[in-house]
């Protein structure tokens, strides 16, 4: 059938028609053909495939042929990619009945692991619904864009998503009778957000879940955090490759191996029985834990943060407390957060120089972090079983508390190590409370608590052990082997930051 030939104004996304720059490989602008890029224009504005049809003038079949092919050639890392820069649009529009202070990005960040949860629940296909997730995010990029946020962001993604998902099982004739059915058959209320005052407990909160199906068990640690950042925290394989330092290809390898795995290994959308809840939430926890540390320390690069990975281990762990309060641990973990990130504004100077604990200026840490973490810390202590992050929470409350480094009560830290040690076999702890060891009982004592860490596998040979090492041989006054001991530190090290630290500190001593 001919399509009409009238101009018809339409948005056009950035890469469809005239990128910046030539794509790599094959990039969206080089693989559609011109009728599919019209599609993909209108597929971001929300449109149907019927609607599609009825707009260029095809018949409903040579839409969906040319929407599913536009789908295929871009591929999830081009849906991803323009969905990336739709988030370049900066601030949303607003008009009247809209909130003209929402962002687009701080929304579809608290939505799309709550949609993507529901779609997972309802199809169980965890690719295809990321897909169609994608496709709705990038049709909100450009509609929201002109209209405004909706009142119920969360409902409109839904069906938008569960729209563009309806149309892909169609074009499969094999399934497609038995698709229809599931969306004849599915409860109505699966399909809208639920009522602005509805409490939903954490045990119907899709966030959650999908936490604990990025967690699984048969994956590896990192693993789990590519698929966490990548599923839940809403960030791209390019950010997360950029993240760890590893190529986009590898991350991209990375999660589509942790979802083929979940697949094959017959994971599925629900909570863990309360037999094995606790035992994944501690899973989860480390995950996040993990995230944090790489941000506030990465392992390797010229930077010593990666802000973006700090900030959205906080993020998670906020809404993680948000649906389970009364979790000593996770009150914990968040808690433990806010009282580290506080310090990080006085962490480096003005060239990106690692600054120690000792030698910070004080006042330029965050104070609204600390006076939550503290309160956070503070209550769970009372009301809670004690735990490993509740108790690197106190720690890290009392040297927040300290106006000077000079006044920090290192008789309170050593006793809460002691209680940690009990707690938690952990060599890193054990590296941490020698220092508290050294400052309460002298710089000998804490090295023969170094002395047990030798011959321990999980932290012979690390940097860490080599820089405290160091540390407690300066202040007992022998020079050489500190200096010895930062050399051999600053080469085991792969970051910059820490590398320049541990050298100055070397040379120092020469």
């Amino acid at each position: 059938m001919r399509r009409r030939t009238r101009s018809v104004e339409r948005p056009d996304p950035e890469g469809l028609r005239a990128p910046r720059r030539p794509p790599r490989g094959r990039g969206p602008a080089a693989v559609l053909t011109q009728c599919e890029r019209e599609v993909v224009t209108l597929v971001v504005r929300g449109l149907s495939n019927e609607e599609i049809a009825a707009d260029l003038r095809l018949s409903p079949a040579t839409a969906r042929t040319h929407v599913s092919r536009a789908m295929v050639k871009l591929g999830a890392r081009g849906r991803a990619r323009l969905v990336v820069v739709a988030y370049e649009t900066g601030l949303v529009r607003a008009r009247a009945g809209f909130n003209q202070s929402v962002t687009f990005e701080a929304v579809i960040r608290e939505q799309a692991p709550q949609v993507l949860g529901a779609l997972v629940r309802r199809y169980g296909q965890f690719d295809a619904c990321e897909d169609a997730v994608q496709e709705a995010l990038l049709a909100a990029a450009v509609q929201w864009h002109e209209e405004g946020v909706p009142d119920n962001p969360r409902a409109w993604l839904l069906t938008v998503a569960s729209r563009r998902l309806t149309d892909q099982f169609r074009s499969e004739s094999a399934r497609r009778r038995r698709e229809e059915n599931l969306v004849v058959m599915a409860p109505a209320a699966e399909l809208v957000a639920p009522a602005a005052d509805e409490e939903r407990g954490a045990d119907r909160d899709d966030t959650l879940t999908l936490l604990f199906l990025c967690c699984h068990p048969a994956l590896t640690a990192a693993s789990q955090i590519a698929l966490t950042l990548r599923a839940v925290g809403g960030l791209t394989t390019a950010e997360i490759a950029h993240a760890f330092l590893v190529p986009e290809a590898t991350m991209a390898q990375r999660v589509s191996r942790a979802k083929q795995r979940i697949k094959t290994t017959g994971g599925t959308f629900a909570l863990p029985p309360p037999e094995e809840r606790q035992e994944r939430l501690r899973a989860v926890l480390h995950v996040l834990y993990l995230i944090f540390n790489e941000g506030y320390t990465a392992t390797s690069g010229t930077q010593l943060h990666r802000v973006e990975l700090t900030a959205e281990a906080i993020r998670l762990a906020r809404a993680l407390h948000a649906l389970l309060p009364g979790d000593g641990e996770v009150t914990g973990l968040l808690a433990l957060m806010l009282l580290v990130d506080a310090r990080r504004p006085a962490r480096t100077g003005p060239g990106g120089d690692l600054i120690p604990l000792a030698d910070q200026d004080r006042a330029l840490w965050n104070a609204a972090y600390i006076k939550e973490g503290v309160a956070l810390v503070t209550h769970t202590l009372a009301h809670a079983p004690l735990g490993s992050y509740q108790l690197q929470a106190a720690i890290a409350a009392v040297h927040d508390e300290a106006p000077h480094a000079e006044q920090t009560d290192w008789p309170q830290i050593l006793a809460l190590y002691d209680l940690l040690a009990g707690v938690s076999d952990n060599p890193m702890i054990t590296l941490n409370r020698a220092v508290a060891v050294a400052m309460v009982r002298g710089p000998e004592a804490g090295l023969d608590e170094l002395s047990t860490l030798d011959k321990d596998e999980r932290i012979a040979g690390h940097h860490r052990l080599d820089a405290v090492r160091a540390h407690l041989q300066e202040l007992a006054g022998d020079r050489e082997a500190a200096r010895a001991s930062y050399q051999q530190a600053a080469k085991r090290t792969n970051s910059l930051p820490e590398q320049r630290y541990l050298q100055a500190r070397a040379a120092r001593l020469a």
